[in-house]
């Protein structure tokens, strides 16, 4: 292990995302110079660290080697955390600088970047009382967020064996078998393309129904990483557009589809989404979900027409689905049946090679044709079952590694949840808490629902909580594996 290849690749990254601090730093000088001073300050703060650091790190070859690259994602993703943090902290948005604070601030920085959409806002400081740089910044570390995670899912995943991305490439046809592009920066910065190409294109939809250009740009931030954080107290609730709401749902949906398909789609003009496994069940689950929930909705009452019903279960369930967030609806105030089907969406997510977050539809696929076949052979001791996706046999490698990584996530859920009871949450708030800031998904139920916040949770739980926001941003394994021994020998 190479300390100062690591070290600056890390110091690169953060760099870097020092320079992004600019947009909001021009921005708060236009509105009137509000915040500049503690986002000025915060910048020269991480490119002067980050700076010293590369320079001490010069020299360095830079082959990285697979634990290297898994260190420098890990690490890479908690200094950007520490780092973004600082506009909130330095500018004193929570109040005073103190300890709980600074958790607050690290809190909904690491909560943006790994596009999970909880937020601290909203009790002691109000989202529509924040600056538009302020305001700016935090959408933007959704969008940024977002670019890290496809490298994450093309480049670094694959290299742990954890299913999702060897599940595409078995099945996907041409030049996606192999990769996008002979090298992994060629990969993702083809991938980078596609994502700055559904970026515009939901701005200018945006735009085309009537949403002003600065909540465009910040709410798509947000739907493209399938994050979640909106610039309203009431989420998108507070446009009350059909239109709207209908472009966000249609965007939502886009995001958690393989991004691969994406390029072949625009670039290839190849029909390339029915093709593909994951969508087509992704695709079916999402319809009869949508199905279900507005089903529930018309038929209790809650809304008078099955078009209103349709809206508003088609937006809420995509949007936990697929781990965004947002929401046009308390669905707390939702019969307790769709409470619960969408307690059981916070655990699907979307397609593998997306920015979605949760669990994904590749594993819960395969997972659900694995308990199956033991069922079968409960039956037929004699007959020999193969497990299929795509019409390509899932080897016993990708099935090992697919039910060890659920192994984990519903064992990271368990003992998360029994922490947060324990510091003193009920059970409902406990469990949605865990389950959504593992999934990435952003609101739960009980305390933390969608016209609540995670301000009230206290600096402990708050702590356990980016834990779990962390460990299901980078899929587990990218984590655990740092805590083996095996992993620091020579």
């Amino acid at each position: 292990m190479r300390a100062r290849l690591v070290i600056g690749a890390i110091s690169k990254l953060n760099f870097f995302i020092g320079l992004t601090m600019l947009a909001p730093l021009v921005l708060a000088w236009a509105d009137g110079g509000r915040d500049a001073k503690a986002i000025a300050t915060s910048m020269m703060i991480i490119l002067f660290i980050s700076g010293v650091m590369v320079a001490a790190c010069r020299g360095e070859k830079q082959d990285i080697s697979h634990k290297e690259g898994m260190l420098i994602v890990a690490v890479g993703w908690i200094s950007v955390g520490l780092f973004g943090a600082l506009p909130y902290f330095v500018g004193q948005i929570f109040g005073a600088m103190s300890a709980e604070n600074f958790i607050n601030s690290f809190f909904e920085s690491i909560s943006g970047f790994t596009t999970t959409g909880a937020s601290v806002f909203g009790t002691s400081v109000h989202v529509e009382s924040l600056s538009r740089a302020i305001l700016l910044w935090r959408s933007q570390t959704h969008w940024l967020g977002g670019m890290g995670i496809i490298v994450l899912v093309v480049a670094i995943l694959p290299l742990l064996g954890v299913g999702g991305m060897q599940l595409f490439r078995a099945e996907s046809p041409g030049p996606t078998k192999e990769k996008l592009r002979p090298r992994i920066r060629q990969t993702a910065a083809t991938l980078w393309l596609v994502y700055l190409v559904l970026t515009i294109a939901q701005i200018v939809a945006l735009l085309l129904a009537g949403m002003p250009l600065f909540d465009s740009i910040c709410h798509t931030f947000a739907t493209v990483a399938t994050g979640g954080f909106s610039i309203k107290n009431i989420s998108i609730e507070a446009y009350n557009s059909a239109t709207i709401d209908g472009i966000i749902t249609f965007f939502m949906f886009i995001a958690a589809v393989n991004f691969s398909l994406h390029y072949m789609f625009i670039f290839k003009r190849l029909k390339g989404y029915w093709a593909n496994s994951e969508f087509r069940y992704y695709f079916t689950i999402t319809i009869i979900n949508i199905v279900l929930i507005s089903a529930i909705l018309f038929g209790s009452g809650i809304y008078d027409s099955a078009l209103s019903a349709l809206r508003y279960g088609s937006f809420q369930t995509v949007s936990v689905m697929t781990t965004t967030g947002f929401s046009t609806a308390d669905f707390e105030k939702w019969p307790i049946v769709a409470q619960i089907l969408l307690l059981i969406f916070m655990f699907l997510g979307g397609c593998s090679g997306s920015t979605s977050g949760s669990i994904k539809i590749a594993r819960i696929v395969v997972l659900a044709k694995h308990a199956y076949r033991e069922l079968f052979r409960l039956i037929h001791p004699r007959s020999f079952a193969t497990i299929k996706f795509g019409g390509k046999v899932v080897h016993k490698d990708i099935l090992e590694s697919i039910s060890g990584f659920f192994i984990l996530y519903m064992g990271i859920f368990t003992v998360a949840s029994i922490f947060m009871t324990a510091i003193g949450l009920d059970l409902l708030t406990a469990i949605t808490s865990v389950a959504t800031m593992i999934g990435n998904v952003g609101p739960g139920l009980g305390a933390v629902g969608p016209s609540e916040n995670y301000f009230m949770i206290p600096s402990i739980g708050k702590i356990i909580l980016i834990m779990c926001m962390l460990l299901g941003r980078l899929e587990i394994f990218t984590v655990i594996v740092l805590m083996t021994r095996e992993f620091w020998k020579r």
